[in-house]
């Protein structure tokens, strides 16, 4: 991982800096530099014993995303300048060198791009309203409002005003019901005690629901559990509830993460959590993971809510996180007649807090009465 963060910087010190008409007792300052906020995982591992958890104050943090950022941008903003020079070379049969202005233009180019990407990143997010047909709805929730906030990863960069500021937009919603499918936080309950806190005050009529993502398990899972239960959070871990309106049923089910057994705890089980369930309620299906929805849609599961994707934070690299998520990266998908919607995120891991045209969001559905699908319907966007 930390190779591999290298790698911008690289380019960005041989093909951007190196050849820049500057003294080289200024190069080498610059080149240190960068060298050092390419290392930003390196210095959280140092911080706090973990990759996943930077211990800084929280505008060090928003400057060493925005120093990656820019190094990152720099470099494809580079590689497109170097390629642009070869073509050039090659028509006018001589080499031609690329000018210092538009090495500097980039540089700027790249620092604002940056800015936009960390600010799109840690801001909090607005409400995002979309509406699902459910097949099968009973009539007593028509129109029934569920909010779903994902992957807070709460932490020094979503700390506690800014957790306190998506649980008063939370509760303005007015959702009947709030439900929270994973990745919580990053860090121990020892450190995000007072960065979560506001989220006992998250409240409505039917209730606040969670499982726990990924993140959970790297931060001592059997005492997240227990915070989070402390909190007023109902975690259905492989276990279902029923909601019920005028005699009306709907199934709200969870289960734990695909993770889990790597680190000795019950992976997620759809079979323990839909058993006992009444046969003819439809299933609003939590798993953080969207990878296993065709499973989900093949068990009769109306509406499954994922996250864990971030929906793939930035333009190009939506393609490798859909490799690692069975294609589901963000938003709705039709899989086999159930409903699948994976959400942005509220937050995301703040060792890469960067986003372009993929905002974060708190979403809120509106549930619709539909007619019964073929759950034969292949999976499609």
């Amino acid at each position: 991982m930390l190779l591999t963060a290298s790698l911008p910087c690289l380019i960005v010190i041989l093909n951007w800096l190196w050849p820049l008409t500057l003294p080289l007792a200024l190069k080498i300052p610059l080149a240190a530099l960068m060298l050092a906020a390419s290392q930003y995982l390196f210095w959280c591992k140092l911080s706090s014993g973990s990759v996943f958890v930077p211990e800084f104050p929280r505008p060090l943090i928003i400057l060493f995303n925005w120093a990656f950022g820019a190094i990152l941008f720099l470099a494809l903003f580079q590689i497109a300048l170097d390629v642009g020079e070869l073509a050039e070379t090659v028509v006018r049969g001589h080499f031609v060198f690329i000018p210092d202005s538009y090495r500097l233009t980039a540089a700027l180019a790249a620092g604002v791009v940056a800015a936009i990407a960390v600010a799109g990143a840690i801001r909090v997010p607005p409400v995002r309203d979309v509406t699902v047909t459910i097949p099968g709805l009973p009539p007593a929730f028509e129109g029934y409002r569920l909010l779903q906030l994902s992957d807070l990863h709460i932490s020094r960069l979503f700390s506690t005003r800014w957790t306190q500021a998506v649980v008063t937009r939370a509760n303005a919603a007015g959702a009947n019901l709030i439900v929270v499918t994973g990745d919580f936080i990053d860090g121990s309950v020892a450190m995000r005690r007072a960065d979560i806190a506001p989220l006992k005050n998250l409240h409505a009529p039917d209730g606040v629901f969670a499982i726990p993502g990924n993140h959970e398990y790297f931060f001592d899972y059997n005492d997240w559990i227990n915070h989070l239960s402390g909190l007023g959070m109902s975690m259905l871990l492989n276990a279902h509830t029923v909601l019920t309106r005028n005699g009306d049923s709907v199934v709200l089910a969870g289960v734990t993460d695909l993770s889990a057994p790597a680190h000795g705890q019950t992976g997620p089980d759809l079979d323990a959590a839909l058993a006992g369930r009444p046969a003819h309620a439809p299933v609003v299906l939590m798993d953080h993971q969207p990878r296993m929805a065709q499973n989900a849609a093949g068990q009769g599961v109306a509406l499954q809510l994922s996250g864990h994707t971030h929906g793939g934070m930035l333009p190009g690299l939506a393609r490798l996180v859909a490799r690692g998520n069975n294609g589901f990266v963000s938003g709705r998908y039709d899989v086999g007649g159930m409903t699948l919607y994976v959400s942005n995120g509220t937050g995301l891991w703040p060792g890469f807090a960067l986003r372009i045209a993929c905002p974060p969001e708190i979403t809120r559905f509106s549930l619709r009465a539909g007619p019964i699908k073929d759950r034969d319907t292949a999976a499609e966007n």
